[in-house]
Formats: C-alpha cells, sequence, structure tokens
C-alpha cells in the first residue's frame, strides 16, 4: 500500500480514495478488497497516512468500513522517512556539559518533543501509536540529560536552580518552555496558560490538575519565579501570557553577572514618604457590578495592553514606548457608586499597585505651601516609580480641590493660591506618562482646561434594578441565618447605591448578631433601610461594592 501510494505522490496524485486503493491492489471478486481495510487502519494509527474527510474522525474511534469512502495519502512522518531515510533525530552523546548553554540546548529540544506530543494528542487523525515514538524518545532525552549532569563537574545553573527552587517535573518543563519563549524572542502563544497546560497534560483529568501549577499561590508565581499579564481576548474573555520574572531570568541567561543592586519593592520605601496609601488591590474588574457602558469602556482600557494593539499605536506615533498605557482618567458619579474600588480593581487586572492620594487634604496639609507641594506629589510619585521600576497606578481621590473651575479677577489671597495650585496641577496632568486617577462627584464643576486632558471620562451610575438585584445578593453574608422563605428580590425596588446597600448589610448584621436567637429577615433589613433613608448617604465615604 505504501509503495503504491509513493509510486502515485511521484506522479503528482497526493491523495487517493481507500476503495480506489484497495480494488487496485486487491481482487474485486467478492469484495475480497475489503479484509484489507483493517490495514489502511494500522496504518493511519502509526502515522504513516492521513486522512482526508469533510468529517473528521478520531481514528482509534471508527470501523475500518468507515474508511471505504475517505481519502488517504501519504502523511509528513512518512515523506521525511522516505527524504531522509530515518525520523530519528539525533540524540547527545552521554558526556559532561562543556557549559550551561549546551544543558540549555538539550532542554530546548526536550520542549520541542513536549509541543510535537502535544500537536500530535490534537490531531483528530492520528492516534497513540504515534505518540509512543516520541514519548519513548523524549525519554531517553530526559534520562541522557540526567546522566550528562551527573558527569558534569561544574555547576549548572538552571539545574542548580530547579534543586534550590524543588521545583517538580511538570514546574520545570512549564519554566523550561518560557526561557525558550525568551531565547527565540518571538510572542509565542506558548506564553498562554491553555498552551502550557496542554504541553504537560495528557489528558482532561492532568488539564484540570496542572492548571494548579499556574494559579494564584503556586510554587511558580508564590515564590516569584513567574508572573503574567491579563488581558481581553477577542471573545470577551481574560486570557494570562505567562512570562519569567526578571531578576530570575537575569540570573539564568546571565549567570556571571552578580547583581549587586536588587530592585526595591514599594512596600519597602513607603516609609520613606508621608503622602501616598500604598494599596495592594485584591479584587478585579470582574468583581465589581457595573453599569453596561462604563463596563465596556473599561474593557476597551485594558485592550490598550495588548502587544498588538500596543505594536500599532507605536507605528503610528501615537506612543513612543512599547509597553504601559499612557491614560488620565476620570471616574465621575455620586457617592458610593463604586468609583474608588473600580480604580483597585482595574489596577488588580492590570497587575498593578496603586499608589493614592487623598486630594480633600491638601488644603490642611500644606497650607501656605500648596503650590510647592502639588510638584511634590508628582516628583515623589516619578521617583518611587524610578527606584522600584514599576508602573504603579497614580489614584486621586476627591479631587475637586484640583479640577473645579478656577476663580477669575484679582480675589483673595486664598483664591490667588488656589488658582495657582491649580494651575501646576494642569502643567503635572499635561505632561504625565502612565496611568492617573482621578475621582470626582460632580463633573458639571470641573474647569474645562482640565476636562480637554482626561481622555476617558467614565460616568458612575446608580445601579438600576436589576444591578441592584445582584448586589444585595453578593453582598448579603453567605453563611448567615435568614428565616424561612426570605427573598433578596423586594430589597432591590429601593433606590440605593452600592455603597449604600454595603453599608446597610453591616448595620443590619450588627443589629442581628446581638440577638438571643441571630435570624435575619426581610423585615429586619428594610428597618434599617427606612431608618438610614432620610440620613446624608452622599457624605458616606464608600469604597465601592463588590460582586462576591
Amino acid at each position: 500500500m505504501l509503495q503504491n501510494l509513493a509510486k502515485k505522490y511521484t506522479e503528482g496524485q497526493d491523495d487517493v480514495l481507500v476503495l480506489e486503493l484497495l480494488q487496485e491492489l486487491y481482487n474485486a471478486k467478492d469484495y475480497e478488497y475489503l479484509s484489507h481495510l483493517s490495514e489502511i487502519k494500522i496504518l493511519l494509527e502509526l502515522g504513516w497516512l492521513h486522512q482526508q474527510s469533510f468529517t473528521p474522525m478520531k481514528i482509534s474511534e471508527v470501523t475500518p468500513l468507515e474508511l471505504l469512502n475517505t481519502a488517504v495519502g501519504l502523511s509528513p512522518s512518512f515523506l521525511k522517512l522516505l527524504h531522509e531515510g530515518t525520523l530519528d533525530t539525533e540524540l547527545p552523546d552521554i558526556k559532561p556539559y562543556a557549559d550551561h548553554l549546551e544543558y540549555l540546548q538539550d532542554q530546548f529540544f526536550r520542549i520541542e518533543l513536549y509541543q510535537k506530543m502535544t500537536t500530535i494528542r490534537q490531531n483528530v487523525h492520528e492516534h497513540s501509536l504515534a505518540i509512543d515514538r516520541v514519548h519513548h524518545k523524549l525519554r531517553l532525552l530526559e534520562k541522557r540529560i540526567e546522566e550528562r549532569v551527573v558527569q558534569t563537574s561544574e555547576s549548572l545553573v538552571l539545574d542548580k536552580f530547579f534543586k534550590q527552587k524543588k521545583m517538580s517535573k511538570n514546574e520545570q518543563v512549564l519554566f523550561i518552555a518560557l526561557l525558550r519563549e525568551e531565547y527565540s524572542a518571538t510572542d509565542s502563544s506558548l506564553r498562554e496558560m491553555n498552551a502550557l497546560i496542554d504541553l504537560i497534560s495528557f489528558d482532561e483529568y492532568e488539564r484540570i490538575k496542572n492548571r494548579s501549577l499556574l494559579e494564584e499561590g503556586s510554587n511558580l508565581i508564590g515564590e516569584g519565579i513567574i508572573d503574567y499579564e491579563e488581558m481581553l481576548n477577542p471573545f470577551g474573555g481574560i486570557s494570562r501570557a505567562f512570562y519569567i520574572v526578571d531578576e530570575v531570568l537575569q540570573s539564568i541567561i546571565h549567570p556571571q553577572k552578580n547583581k549587586k543592586v536588587r530592585r526595591l519593592k514599594l512596600n519597602a520605601l513607603m516609609s520613606e514618604q508621608d503622602i501616598f496609601e500604598l494599596v495592594e488591590p485584591e479584587t478585579s474588574l470582574a468583581d465589581v457590578v457595573l453599569n453596561k457602558k462604563t463596563q465596556e469602556t473599561l474593557e476597551n482600557l485594558m485592550r490598550q495592553v495588548d502587544k498588538e494593539v500596543i505594536n500599532r499605536l507605536v507605528a503610528w506615533g501615537i506612543k513612543d514606548k512599547k509597553s504601559g498605557i499612557d491614560a488620565r482618567i476620570i471616574f465621575y458619579g455620586a457617592a458610593g457608586t463604586g468609583k474608588t474600588m473600580t480604580a483597585y480593581s482595574l489596577a488588580k487586572s492590570l497587575k498593578r499597585q496603586v499608589l493614592a492620594f487623598d486630594c480633600s487634604k491638601i488644603l490642611s496639609m500644606y497650607v501656605g505651601e500648596s503650590e510647592k507641594n502639588v510638584r511634590k506629589i508628582f516628583d515623589t510619585f516619578y521617583d518611587l516609580s524610578e527606584k522600584t521600576k514599576t508602573e504603579p497606578i497614580l489614584l486621586l481621590n476627591e479631587a475637586d480641590q484640583f479640577l473645579s473651575s478656577r476663580s477669575s479677577g484679582i480675589g483673595s489671597s486664598a483664591d490667588q493660591m488656589h488658582n495657582q495650585m491649580q494651575n501646576i496641577f494642569l502643567e503635572q496632568i499635561e505632561n504625565f506618562k502612565g496611568m492617573l486617577i482621578a475621582t470626582t462627584n460632580l463633573l458639571e464643576n470641573i474647569d474645562k482646561a482640565f476636562s480637554r486632558r482626561f481622555n476617558y471620562k467614565i460616568e458612575f451610575k446608580k445601579p438600576d434594578e436589576a444591578q441592584r438585584i445582584e448586589l444585595w445578593k453578593k453582598m448579603l453574608p453567605k453563611d448567615a441565618p435568614y428565616e424561612i422563605g426570605f427573598d433578596h428580590v423586594p430589597l432591590s425596588k429601593y433606590s440605593l447605591t452600592g455603597g449604600q446597600i454595603n453599608l446597610i448589610v453591616k448595620n443590619t448584621a450588627y443589629k442581628v448578631a446581638v440577638r438571643e436567637n441571630p435570624l435575619f429577615s426581610l423585615k429586619d433589613f428594610i428597618e434599617e433601610i427606612n431608618r438610614e433613608k432620610d440620613a446624608n448617604f452622599d457624605s458616606e465615604k464608600s469604597m465601592g461594592f463588590l460582586n462576591k
């Protein structure tokens, strides 16, 4: 069969119907040729043939008779065998490694074999026999690497690193795969979470189990060995692209260089300044309940971290660098609608820290020196960013003091100081590089000169009834006892913000907790709503609201 197909291939015929092939080779009388269908299946399972069909089938799951009216041809593996005389890739000799680059070469070859097995598993036309050949070669290579390491007298940087970090075999494979991507300098999809998991998983059970190796709290991420960037994919979901942390990468690629200067952490520098609060966000955008239009605007902002988008902007001359986001954003809306919490959640989704400044304190903190200290806010931010080589988000909470309309005419000395302070702030906004978020309650009061400097103005509206249903559902205590038939939907009829709902839930919980028989009822919540209904909710400072 293979000889016949090879002859046809050299004559320009790639694929042949199985029926025609068998009738040509074997006696058509009494359908005797049908007994040879099982041999076609064997050749497909071995990977010597590939099957052409509009409805691809897994060869292991079909009966031979189903192959009769399909077309087959010589596989790339068989054509390589014809051309080179062998399918074997030469394995390295068992001898000591000359240096760590020679060791890396073997490890990268190891990843090639893992990738080849992944490709075969995903190909519906091939069976496990084709995988067995690659798997056998992989095991021989891994054994040979171990033997060469034992024979090598000097320490190999990567092998030593694996032992120090007590990395499992699968963790090592993931690390080497990412290291190979760094050396190849491509935007390969092998950085993507599912591609990495496929590399080390042979079935669905292993995929589920191995997913934990790339999640928060895993050894690789928890030990600061690898990290990831989150970005929106074309289907609206969030995908993760992994990379090796820079310090680790440099220690592997340039083992001779002992970096004496280590990157400082932001929290280590916070005691040196008294301006910012460092916030490590705990919630992502997926945890926040937002108006649909607000959500769409933030998702569009998230897409700016996509490498393809960044490259386009650089090529068009819009951006002058190939990383990060340049954005000056205003979050505006009533108190309790989630402005601050969304800022934190956006930072979490972008894997950024937040340096937050409460603008309402600027005058009381710096009376007589306000102008000088407006510059100090930004100078300190740039200084912290430079020392830590990070790109935190600058959050200016309650920025009305800075953004409100400037006084006209001579005015009092206080007015002159306020105007001067705002002019300096305007200048700093104009030249700001990175991501800045300012929150304010009223957009109408903002000076037009400031409004033009912000390229995103995102409104936070009070939640509608559907959103309030979701907010009540997420904010109600999960493990608390409720009266029989308790239903939170009637509570959504009351026009409340997320911050108000959060406050009411907490106040109700305090009231119920002191009872001898602590049981939440609809009446408890309604009483608390009515009791607080006349209070000045807008003056309550709220962190926002969570979808969890």
